[in-house]
């Protein structure tokens, strides 16, 4: 089957990024292990997404946007960072001169369903739900990859978007730094007594992280950083016994809480590959830079790299071209160094425990408070 693209990876970055490729005329193949049923419904993951302003816009370039049930959207008003029991915070708000947020919570499993109802209206997209590529041959002008049932697709380009521990990058032999934490997420919704104002909270508790985000009406979404044994234990416990540990470590801040979903656990895993393109390939979303939790901007930066690719790719006749694809790779990771950078420093201060690390932390958020341009750089970040 001969196609211009193949697309290894049918997550939210590689539908956006084939619905953005399939509006230039190119004919793409997403290669995609689960079934189409699962992409089509997919399952609520726990996981809500803080959504920036360039990334809302090329949502409603892909028109994906308007697929989103508006009153599901959680605009996102301030965020609050302390450290411990400490009264003061580092504190970034929207500017309030023109009314708008600083971003928007959308839940993962309904970013997937608006990506997915968008591809299927798209022409000259091929789906190959429920399989997965085995092996890879790369010629001069082509990339030949061969399916799981023994299936052959030649393209011009293929995109790894198959997630942070990537099969296709490690076949394409592209090594990433990975940093496991030693950390489980657990994540859920949870309702409180008290209203969050469209505020996120996010403070380093001895052995924890806990982080509240804003969702509609008196709930939000829960995320807690802990030792797997421990995330575990509380993930088990029944309901009562869940509200009442929760609020206890949410210090009640938001008041008296209940779960009001399912809880879902997830290691704590970051990666930033060495290539993100190279001869006949380009790599995309979470194979590319799979981010910490911390700043929850992993999904904005496989937009961004979406975007970038996507117009790196503008008029040219041959997507795998090495000029191009050598100027996307330059731009993405200028781009995005700097933040995974200092993302990874921030990680490991505030989940180390010794005094000498707890001194610094503190001292870190009031520098970077004291420092206006800072606080100005993160919200232009999210505004952007």
């Amino acid at each position: 089957m001969q196609f211009d693209v193949v697309i290894g990876g049918g997550g939210p970055v590689g539908l956006c990024l084939a619905q953005a490729l399939a509006a230039q005329g190119r004919r793409v193949a997403v290669v995609e292990r689960q079934p189409r049923q699962v992409l089509a419904e997919p399952a609520f993951d726990g996981r809500e997404i803080a959504l920036t302003h360039a990334s809302r816009r090329l949502l409603e370039q892909l028109g994906i946007w308007s697929r989103l049930d508006a009153a599901t959207l959680s605009p996102l008003r301030q965020a609050r960072v302390q450290d411990g029991a400490s009264p003061f915070a580092l504190n970034i708000a929207a500017d309030k001169r023109d009314g708008e947020p600083l971003g928007w919570l959308v839940a993962n499993h309904r970013i997937r369903r608006a990506a997915f109802e968008a591809v299927a209206a798209q022409s000259g997209i091929t789906l190959l739900d429920g399989s997965s590529i085995a092996s890879l041959q790369r010629g001069r002008d082509h990339v030949e990859a061969t399916l799981d049932d023994g299936r052959r697709l030649q393209a011009k380009l293929l995109i790894a978007a198959d997630g942070r521990l990537s099969a296709l990058r490690r076949q394409l032999g592209v090594g990433a730094e990975l940093h496991d934490l030693g950390r489980s997420m657990l994540v859920c919704h949870v309702a409180h007594a008290k209203p969050h104002h469209g505020i996120a909270l996010e403070w380093f508790a001895y052995g924890a992280t806990v982080a509240l985000l804003p969702l509609v009406g008196n709930t939000s979404s829960l995320v807690l950083t802990l030792s797997p044994q421990r995330a575990e234990a509380l993930r088990a416990l029944d309901d009562v016994a869940f509200a009442a540990e929760v609020t206890r470590l949410c210090e009640g801040r938001l008041g008296a809480m209940r779960p009001a979903s399912s809880r879902h656990l997830y290691p704590l895993l970051s990666t930033y590959a060495r290539r993100l393109a190279g001869p006949r390939f380009a790599l995309a979303g979470d194979a590319a830079i799979g981010m910490h939790p911390v700043n929850a901007h992993g999904f904005n930066f496989g937009l961004a790299g979406v975007e970038r690719l996507v117009e790196a790719l503008a008029g040219q006749a041959d997507p795998g071209a090495e000029g191009p694809l050598r100027a996307f790779a330059g731009a993405h990771r200028r781009a995005t160094w700097p933040l995974y950078a200092a993302t990874q420093l921030v990680a490991r201060l505030y989940t180390n425990e010794r005094p000498a690390a707890r001194l610094l932390r503190g001292g870190a958020l009031r520098l970077a408070a004291a420092v206006p341009p800072f606080r100005q750089a993160l919200r232009m970040h999210l505004q952007h």
